[in-house]
């Protein structure tokens, strides 16, 4: 049965979106001739299900803000999903004044990605602080790991505890592990046998996809919101697996003197520019090359080499990427303080003499000074 603006009265099974066949560049595309399929899923997910395929489809902004601002009339649970290894870049700022007096409970994800030494008590009075300066109430913090399945129970248990007779809201940004959560949830609380499309590429699910559970109530995922201060949104599908960890990070420590820069790769550059010699710390995926020069040459050095010495991005991909902006910060004496790059990692500043320093990276990325994590 089809309505009258063409939409199909049926829902993609893997993204929640209205399916229809008239247009292949708007969301919820199905050919006439899929819709025998079972499931009965867009072309969209179909070709990340089975290809691994990326697409430029994404929800806009505003409605994924009217879809979140729901949320406050219902009596709900919420749970918010972060990414560790983005934790500044994917929480939600400002999530409270939507979600109102609903309880959230905040599920940190990617924990496999921390060296394994890491105090996790530490790690979870780190993740309370600063979701607090956020301005966000939570009712407990879980870590976990979707990739490794660690967490889960506790989580569920705590679903559990705090349900009572409510629908659960599934909230977060695009890649951090939202649809494997909750296809977790489908198995431990509902019948149902379809699970979601999980891809590694932002604006995987466009619209609030209903999951019945045995009790007459319903888990609610909502769209991905994409951020666009993340690595992960301007990056081209090649260069996205070099920027993404897939393995826990390895620590690289660099004694620098001042006048030293360091690139990683041809995404972004630190220089340290004034202080005693001391040492910094990268957090960030093993498969970004980091390349260290004198400060005089590094703007000779990336004019010269990037797509070259200075990869990933290739030439190509480099030149579809926005210009790079500079940011200068000083480094405050026995601060214990990250340079945090959204989307490509951190590098915590380990001296406690102070510093003055600038990182480069490509226009709107989000750039900042935090406590440090580790």
């Amino acid at each position: 049965m089809t309505e009258p603006n063409g939409n199909i009265a049926v829902r993609c099974s893997g993204c929640g979106v209205h399916l229809q066949t008239e247009n292949p560049e708007l969301p919820g595309f199905i050919p006439e001739k899929a819709l025998d399929r079972e499931p009965v899923i867009c072309q969209r997910c179909f070709r990340i299900k089975n290809y691994n395929e990326s697409s430029s489809v994404t929800v806009d902004q505003d409605e994924f803000l009217a879809l979140l601002s729901k949320i406050g009339d219902k009596d709900a649970l919420v749970i918010h999903i972060v990414d560790l290894f983005d934790f500044d870049g994917s929480i939600i700022s400002g999530l409270q004044r939507f979600v109102g007096n609903n309880p959230v409970l905040l599920a940190v994800n990617k924990t496999d990605l921390l060296p394994k030494v890491t105090n996790w008590n530490k790690v979870r009075n780190w993740v309370q602080k600063q979701a607090k300066e956020q301005g966000l109430r939570t009712v407990d913090v879980v870590l976990c790991s979707a990739k490794q399945n660690q967490g889960f129970d506790r989580l569920l248990e705590l679903v559990g505890t705090y349900r009572g007779d409510r629908d659960v809201y599934v909230v977060g940004g695009t890649n951090v592990g939202k649809s494997t959560l909750i296809n977790r949830l489908i198995r431990d609380y509902s019948d149902l046998e379809q699970e979601l499309t999980t891809s590694r590429y932002p604006g995987t699910t466009l619209d609030m996809v209903n999951i019945p559970l045995d009790d007459g109530k319903a888990i609610i995922d909502t769209p991905g919101i994409v951020y666009p201060w993340r690595f992960s949104e301007i990056v081209s599908r090649n260069d996205l697996a070099a920027i993404m960890p897939e393995k826990p990070l390895k620590p690289a420590v660099y004694q620098l003197n001042a006048g030293q820069t360091l690139f990683f790769g041809g995404m972004a550059r630190f220089d340290f520019i004034e202080g005693d010699r001391q040492s910094f710390t990268c957090f960030i995926s093993t498969a970004l090359n980091i390349h260290r020069t004198k400060l005089e040459r590094a703007d000779d050095l990336y004019r010269d080499h990037l797509g070259e010495l200075l990869a990933p991005p290739t030439r190509e991909n480099a030149a579809e990427m926005p210009e790079w902006t500079r940011h200068e910060f000083r480094i405050k004496r026995g601060s214990q303080s990250d340079v945090f790059i959204s989307g490509l990692g951190w590098i915590k500043v380990n001296g406690d003499e102070g510093a003055l320093i600038a990182v480069h990276v490509p226009k709107g990325i989000r750039v900042q000074i935090r406590p440090s994590l580790i």
